[in-house]
């Protein structure tokens, strides 16, 4: 019961400038637009008609948009109804701010209660629950821009930390006689393909692509590769650092890698198409 009450006190805190500022917008619509027959007032019961009105749309958010999830709702529904509040909300305060209206027009300010009164009071409490509908999607956008940018500022994080490690680390890929071994650090290693009896490795050097012979396999370099999440098996010839590549493109119904500072296309399987996919 505590708990509740401390976060019904929280959640008036929260929303009182916005519950409020709806609230004295309808209050000096009604007063300086003259919505309401108030010839019959001073000034001062003018006023204080015009308050009432505005106390009403006021006592309905509180009560349809803060009490009542707290009433019928336990604490993790509670928490995701303050994020997006239903449709049905804002009908059930429309509703019940309209009968509210045309009874307080009627018996407070001996209103007559015409078609067209009553067109005006339907008109005048749909005002705050659009008010609500937008602050709401705003709201939820806001939110899920907010988190896209932690989920970015993450990924960055942990592409940073993989450069670091990787920087000052190498492989050295071994010719099948021992006489050919090439040593090339990580990071600058774009792409490998098979070249007959031999793997071309293809490595930037100062921004400049250039080339390296090594007699082996493609598939036992795949091997010493495989610690590596950076690099994908795109065709049955050729491993590509998924760091290089520009696009995945199609052409005459052929998938292909567009490399970055690359002049070839590199073709890629249908089997390691969907994989490709994910990776981009």
């Amino acid at each position: 019961m505590g708990n509740k009450l401390d976060q019904l006190i929280f959640l008036i805190k929260k929303n009182l400038g916005l519950y409020l500022s709806i609230s004295f917008g309808i209050f000096f619509l009604i007063l300086f637009f003259q919505l309401f027959p108030l010839e019959k007032f001073d000034i001062s019961n003018s006023l204080l008609f015009a308050a009432g009105l505005a106390a009403i749309i006021y006592l309905f958010l509180i009560l349809i948009r803060i009490i009542l999830p707290l009433v019928t709702s336990t604490n993790e529904e509670i928490y995701f109804k303050h994020l997006i509040h239903s449709t049905i909300d804002d009908i059930i305060i429309w509703v019940l701010s309209s009968v509210s209206v045309a009874f307080y027009l009627r018996y407070v300010g001996s209103v007559s209660i015409s078609f067209y009164m009553m067109f005006k009071v339907i008109i005048i409490c749909l005002v705050p629950p659009l008010i609500l509908r937008v602050y709401d999607r705003f709201k939820m956008l806001r939110q899920q821009n907010e988190l896209l940018i932690n989920e970015k500022e993450r990924i960055l994080q942990k592409a940073e930390e993989y450069e670091e490690h990787s920087r000052n680390k190498s492989i050295e890929f071994i010719s099948e006689y021992g006489t050919e071994n090439v040593k090339l650090p990580i990071t600058d290693i774009v792409l490998l393909k098979s070249a007959d009896n031999y793997v071309e490795i293809v490595y930037t050097e100062d921004d400049v692509l250039k080339k390296k012979m090594v007699r082996n396999t493609l598939r036992f370099i795949e091997q010493q590769l495989r610690p590596y999440s950076n690099f994908i098996r795109c065709h049955r010839t050729a491993i590509v650092n998924n760091n290089y590549i520009a696009k995945l493109t199609r052409t005459l119904g052929n998938y292909v890698l567009i490399i970055k500072g690359y002049n070839q296309q590199i073709p890629v399987s249908r089997q390691y198409l969907l994989k490709i996919k994910e990776v981009l």
